[in-house]
């Protein structure tokens, strides 16, 4: 029992992340050795994506509101507007990395688009129709759906309804309003308690995942697309050290890159395990108040909203992915059509859901766009797993950096303390 009570001690003074980690070589390593007979073990990765995706409405809604307790409707404004620029200049710069990486590495030379392949394609949704999708019909049913944007929605509008009763009614309505947020701000705190299990228990989910993942796909799928991976590394290590690290952590919040890294390393780590931006949300919410010590009124807006539509590394997929597609029928992309790339990626990705594979319907309508044969989302949907996991990596890490310098312009982060200080 003794013996049990100390391993059990060792086990749980390692960092969490550490613990991932290692759960994520080992799951890997194990697929690739014993193929399909580790299947057995992937309902333990999906019941941990499951949990996941079972908090990040509540946490959303909840961290949301909360957050409107201390932010007035003026400054609501002021931080929506740079939230927004800011994830989208970051979007634009990191399409711009892809197509630049693409060309000087040229994936899909050499290779042959086999016509036969399956074409599993989706229509995109228009700028219009992401826009109008914001306002839901349904309160109810945008929670029950699981959509985040509706979600954001709703919450923007009850707690800054709330915020504005709190600033100018009095008596019994003024109380009742400090009761709500009362409420909502501990059932916040609960659902961090609940991130924390879930976590633990995704020491076990990132096994049972990556084991799974390649126990299916095996090292054969690495090969034929070995290029196309490697460009899609490069431009993701390119964006994230000189844009989130050099630019970002460096240059506007005048704060060492190892302090940061050290503060969203949980998040980045879940990220490239389960691949989605919006099942990595609580987490991200947990690493931006407990290690990079930012203000919950800063980091339950900006990091909802870039999990719906800070699509850097999905959107630099899209460039990646193009002059890959175009030089697998032997053609060159001209400037004019790069940079219809760059425009149609980023307008695109603000209705790109934070989801696995939400990459491919934004790749049909980029495609479709330069007018490149639709064939080749079929052609890559068989490795996008493995692509999406640094798509995602980027995504999140750029909603943590821009967080960060939203934070920072409006006196909402410590420095002095958590990561920062690593």
């Amino acid at each position: 029992m003794e013996s049990n009570k100390t391993l059990w001690q060792l086990y749980k003074s390692k960092p969490l992340v550490l613990r991932i980690g290692i759960a994520f070589i080992l799951g890997s390593l194990l697929g690739l050795f014993l193929g399909e007979s580790v299947l057995v073990l992937e309902p333990l990765g999906t019941l941990f994506i499951k949990l996941l995706k079972m908090i990040i409405i509540p946490i959303v809604f909840l961290t949301l509101v909360a957050g409107m307790r201390s932010l007035t409707p003026s400054k609501l404004g002021k931080v929506g507007a740079q939230t927004v620029a800011l994830y989208l200049i970051t979007t634009a710069v990191a399409i711009v990395i892809g197509l630049f990486t693409a060309n000087l590495i040229a994936p899909g030379i050499g290779l042959t688009l086999p016509l036969e392949a399956e074409i599993m394609t989706k229509e995109a949704p228009s700028l219009a129709e992401v826009f109008m999708n914001i306002v839901p019909s349904n309160p109810i049913a945008a929670f029950a759906e699981g959509n985040v944007l509706q979600t954001i929605f709703i919450a923007i509008v009850f707690g800054l309804a709330l915020a504005v009763l709190q600033e100018n009614a009095e008596g019994n309505i003024k109380s009742g309003v400090e009761s709500i947020f009362n409420m909502i701000e501990a059932g916040a705190e609960a659902m961090f308690k609940i991130v924390w299990g879930v976590m633990e228990f995704g020491v076990i989910g990132v096994f049972a995942l990556m084991a799974s993942v390649f126990a299916k796909t095996g090292v054969d799928a690495l090969v034929p697309f070995s290029k196309l991976i490697f460009s899609l590394l490069i431009a993701v290590i390119v964006h994230i050290a000189v844009t989130h690290l050099l630019v970002i952590v460096s240059g506007l919040l005048k704060q060492r890159p190892m302090g940061f890294l050290a503060g969203v390393k949980d998040a980045m780590l879940t990220a490239l395990s389960i691949r989605s931006s919006s099942g990595t949300l609580p987490v991200s919410m947990a690493n931006a108040e407990n290690n990079l010590r930012i203000d919950e009124e800063i980091y339950s807006f900006t990091l909802p909203l870039g999990a719906t539509i800070n699509m850097d590394g999905t959107a630099m997929y899209q460039g990646v992915a193009a002059i890959f597609a175009a030089n697998l029928i032997g053609q060159s992309l001209t400037i004019a059509q790069q940079a219809t790339v760059v425009v149609t990626a980023v307008l695109a990705s603000i209705g790109t859901a934070g989801v696995p594979g939400s990459g491919l319907i934004m790749l049909t309508l980029v495609l479709t766009q330069l007018g490149l044969p639709l064939s080749v989302v079929g052609f890559v949907a068989g490795i996008d797993p493995i692509l999406d996991r640094f798509r995602t990596v980027n995504n999140v890490t750029g909603d943590l950096a821009v967080t960060a310098l939203v934070a920072k312009w409006n006196d909402a982060i410590d420095f002095s303390s958590g990561s920062w200080k690593q």
